[in-house]
């Protein structure tokens, strides 16, 4: 299969309660790579790279994960995967 880049961002209640670290947390059951930050707006925006299907599951986990509750929407897009990402790190 190939390799896919989904960006996502999710608004709602995701600064300061532990949003980023607990999608962290999460990554090493999947084969995903990518980056997790917080934006100015009060967003938080999360690129990974991976196969799709393996993407798909990861961004379910997080759904189904305790942050379900602090998630009021997330704008999902699918790119063509860039190949720059060497691990997952949670970005400034």
């Amino acid at each position: 299969m190939s390799l896919v880049r989904v960006h996502v961002h999710y608004s709602g209640r995701v600064q300061g309660v532990g949003f980023r670290y607990t999608v962290r947390a999460l990554v090493p059951g999947y084969d995903v790579l990518g980056t997790i930050r917080n934006l100015p707006d009060g967003r938080v925006e999360l690129v990974a790279e991976g196969e799709r299907d393996e993407l798909e599951e990861f961004l379910q986990a997080v759904r189904d994960s305790g942050l379900r509750r602090n998630i009021r929407d997330e704008d999902i897009v699918w790119e063509e995967a860039q190949d720059k990402f060497r691990g997952f790190e949670i970005a400034g």
